[in-house]
């Protein structure tokens, strides 16, 4: 067991630094953007931009994958985001950034998928759990440090963005002078719509909005904090407590859904999501510490979703389905963070910065009565039928490889040292 957790070490530090860039990155731009003037609606185009090409790259990385090899491709990866960084912080122009943004959410993508698919090859089925739970937590630090490293420097000059670009570079050492023997060839990726909504309704529509709501808010969650006047230190505090709440509600939410009814559960946490958010409309706070409180409650309920609804879609489908299904719901979440980040822009543009909270609370909202009317037309999953709840990372997109990953795939993925 050491042995092989051991030969996985260069490749969750890769992620570390990799996750610590992409969370760095991703907070950077809307304040960025915001001090040089942006319109609300361009920075949530950036938030639209990055989830298409994240998308893209889960169709096209697989091709580019196994032409290159794993580590050729994940350096290429790795560079590729050094260089927009550096851009970024190079040429300050909004249009050019919703360009950069595509090609950013494009190689976060592939070597998202050449690091999932990497750990699963040096997993078995015996240690699969403990490396899922290893890499979900490597997942929560690395993003809440990079989002928090943006309260040790100053948005308005470049040095951040220098930082942004080194962490990416840092990502492929790591994995470039590894001795782990390299994984198979990524498979390509397929998506059946008209099987997942006959799988699970709930499931299917859940994941757009849960897309829309989380891709509101990870996009404009900064752009909110910086219009009602609380510190950068304040906002990082913000984003980062949002995700760790509902990192930390996740696991006693999904034990519940494993005894009752999960739809009880979705739609409880659907309706808290919702009602929270409309207090933050309705209220406009404007102490610093009083947002944080809120939006950390927020967080705390919106975070829990995307799990329990992979669970409850499981939870009907046959165990050799595992992967397909959840690949599937991931490329719906996919979807939906296209479409929040346009939503919440053009709402706060025209209206105020509390208006981002009408975009997630409408989703939720709407989330919450499909999952009652649902649980009138379908009877719960018995029990003892049903997978053991496990979390997921939904504060950001993830790939079809990790969906192989979690330890609920039945898939082997020993390989001989």
């Amino acid at each position: 067991m050491l042995s092989r957790l051991g030969s996985i070490v260069a490749l969750l530090c890769g992620t570390a630094f990799l996750l610590t860039a992409s969370g760095l990155h991703g907070l950077l731009l809307p304040l960025r953007g915001q001090a040089e003037g942006f319109s609300t609606a361009a920075l949530g185009a950036l938030g639209t931009a990055w989830a298409i090409g994240f998308v893209a790259g889960c169709f096209l990385g697989p091709r580019i994958v196994r032409r290159a090899g794993h580590v050729r491709a994940f350096g290429a990866f790795a560079a590729l985001g050094a260089i927009i960084a550096l851009l970024s912080g190079m040429w300050i122009e909004s249009v050019g950034w919703i360009v950069l943004r595509v090609f950013t959410g494009f190689i976060m993508a592939g070597a998202f998928m050449v690091i999932e698919s990497w750990l699963n090859e040096r997993s078995t089925n015996e240690n699969r759990g403990t490396v899922f739970g290893i890499y979900m937590m490597v997942t929560y630090a690395a993003l809440t440090a990079g989002q928090m490293a943006v309260a040790f420097g100053d948005v308005s000059n470049t040095i951040l963005f220098m930082t942004t670009g080194i962490l990416f570079c840092l990502a492929l050492i790591p994995t470039a002078v590894s001795k782990a023997v390299t994984p198979q060839p990524l498979a390509e990726v397929s998506l059946d719509l008209k099987g997942l909504y006959a799988n699970s309704p709930v499931a299917f529509v859940g994941c757009v909005l849960i897309g829309v709501a989380n891709g509101a808010w990870g996009t404009l969650g900064a752009v909110y904090g910086g219009e009602i006047g609380i510190s950068t230190l304040q906002i990082a505090t913000m984003m980062s407590l949002a995700v760790l709440a509902g990192a930390a509600l996740q696991l006693p939410a999904g034990r519940l859904s494993d005894r009752i009814d999960r739809r009880f559960v979705i739609a409880a946490a659907a309706f808290g999501s919702g009602l929270i958010g409309l207090l933050i409309l309705l209220t406009a706070p404007r102490s610093g510490t009083v947002v944080i409180v809120m939006t950390a409650v927020y967080g705390a309920f919106a975070y829990t979703l995307y799990s329990i609804i992979v669970a409850h879609a499981n939870d009907h489908a046959a165990p050799e389905d595992f992967v397909k299904v959840s690949s599937g719901l991931l490329f719906l979440y996919g979807f939906g963070t296209m479409l929040g980040p346009l939503a919440g822009g053009v709402l706060m543009e025209r209206m105020d910065a509390e208006s981002l909270f009408l975009t997630t609370a409408l989703a939720h909202f709407a989330l919450g009565a499909y999952t009652l009317l649902r649980i009138t037309r379908r009877a719960p999953v018995p029990v003892e039928d049903r997978e053991a709840f496990k979390t997921l990372p939904s504060e950001r997109a993830a790939t079809p490889q990790a969906a192989v990953l979690d330890p609920r795939s039945d898939t082997d993925g020993e390989t001989e040292e």
